[in-house]
């Protein structure tokens, strides 16, 4: 995939079309990305085992082809590859000719950030088999 974590997209088409924001993690296998700020949706959660319900807001992943990588002057642009004479490929985007910014994070550190708190639920005790 051309877009990377850490790049700076701008929104194409949908209901959040027009808005920017930075690429939080990459879903290859869905060909969709998960962007700051855009695709929040609200998830009603049912009370359960003396928890209360609750309205929970989560970041979808939208689809690639909705995203364009922005240039420094903020327009949407297209990812390109260019051969070094060492072999290795180095991204470039099309109309300005110059070299994304590269994400300065790790996959680590950027799942760290774009982990929701987790809420451990007890287990319910085992009833005792009788003969």
């Amino acid at each position: 995939m051309k877009i990377k974590v850490g790049d700076q997209v701008i929104v194409t088409t949908g209901k959040d079309k027009g808005k920017s924001g930075k690429v939080l993690q990459v879903v290859p296998k869905k060909q969709s990305v998960v962007v700051e700020g855009i695709s929040i949706v609200v998830k009603h959660r049912k009370p359960m085992m003396g928890r209360s319900g609750e309205r929970v807001t989560i970041q979808k992943p939208i689809s690639i082809s909705k995203v364009a990588i922005t240039n420094q002057a903020g327009e949407p642009d297209r990812v390109g590859y260019q051969l070094n004479k060492d072999g290795s490929k180095t991204r470039v985007l099309r109309k300005s000719g110059e070299k994304p910014n590269e994400n300065t994070s790790t996959k680590s550190e950027a799942k760290k950030d774009n982990e929701p708190a987790k809420k451990t639920v007890a287990a319910k005790p085992k009833k005792a088999k009788s003969k």
